[in-house]
């Protein structure tokens, strides 16, 4: 039987591999720094929406020959900044918002319908083929991501401001609109990213799980976002060794990694507000 340190050299030595990782950990820790101040914002159905309308950008690409990649990403940043500037108009149009979803999955099922050769690259784009990414797309992959992180590292601090304290931070004189313009531009980045490595469908697991669980954790902020990309990479490099040793979709394990650290983050507390509210209970006779 090999051992663990056997099987990780033997994975390594693929080409395929390499490239699934050095995706994988880019995307990974730009979910977990993006994620953190969505869901500090109380935005993560932003990122769920741009996913679904992504897929609708993606599908059109591939039925008139352009790739994927670049409708998927079209999409995502018109639909990004179009969200950014409804501000908080958007909280109050969550029927209309569901319908536009589910109407934009519906279009690019239609699309792959008009082109059925695709099929492959449907299930690719709802459940994410990390490991059929090639080094040109990694080096893709890397540009975008570097350009997200760095818009996000120049407005993270009266991003944070506004996050927090938005009637304090609007009287200030902070530009509220434009962050907001500006955030969800970059949140439209790392989902088209994110679809790459987990899909359409499973984007929650890497943006909003690890932030999340982080949140859990500690409650200040520079350990937390640090804690939310730590999370984010290790899901993301875990789920493809487990998925190198089991032949399980990678997506499924990164999905499961997240969901299993999440509720080790809040179990504990769940079960100290139980206990507590067990002993402050008074007898019923």
């Amino acid at each position: 039987m090999r051992t663990s340190t056997t099987m990780t050299a033997t994975m390594l030595t693929y080409d395929f591999m390499q490239n699934a990782f050095a995706a994988a950990g880019i995307v990974a820790v730009l979910c977990g720094l993006v994620g953190y101040f969505l869901v500090l914002r109380a935005q993560s159905f932003a990122g769920h929406a741009l996913s679904h309308v992504g897929f609708a950008g993606a599908t059109g690409a591939v039925l008139v020959g352009l790739p994927p990649l670049g409708g998927l990403l079209l999409m995502t940043l018109a639909a990004g900044a179009a969200m950014g500037l409804l501000g908080e108009k958007l909280q109050q149009r969550d029927v209309a918002i569901g319908i536009v979803l589910s109407m934009s999955l519906g279009l690019g099922l239609l699309f792959l319908n008009f082109f059925t050769s695709s099929a492959s690259q449907a299930t690719a784009l709802l459940f994410g083929n990390v490991l059929g990414i090639d080094a040109a797309t990694v080096w893709i992959l890397l540009f975008l991501g570097g350009i997200a992180a760095g818009a996000l590292a120049v407005i993270a601090r009266p991003l944070l401001f506004a996050s927090l304290q938005p009637e304090l931070a609007e009287a200030k004189g902070v530009p509220l609109r434009l962050l907001s313009v500006l955030f969800l531009t970059i949140v439209a980045l790392a989902v088209a990213e994110c679809v790459q490595i987990v899909g359409v469908l499973l984007v929650f697991s890497l943006m909003v799980g690890p932030a999340a669980s982080a949140q859990r954790c500690t409650t200040r902020f520079w350990t937390g976002i640090a804690l939310s990309a730590a999370l984010a990479l290790g899901e993301a490099w875990l789920g493809l060794v487990l998925a190198y040793c089991t032949d399980w979709p990678t997506s499924f394990w990164i999905t499961a990694l997240s969901t299993a650290v999440y509720l080790v983050a809040v179990l504990p507390r769940s079960v100290r507000w139980v206990h507590r509210a067990a002993a402050g209970a008074t007898p019923s006779c």
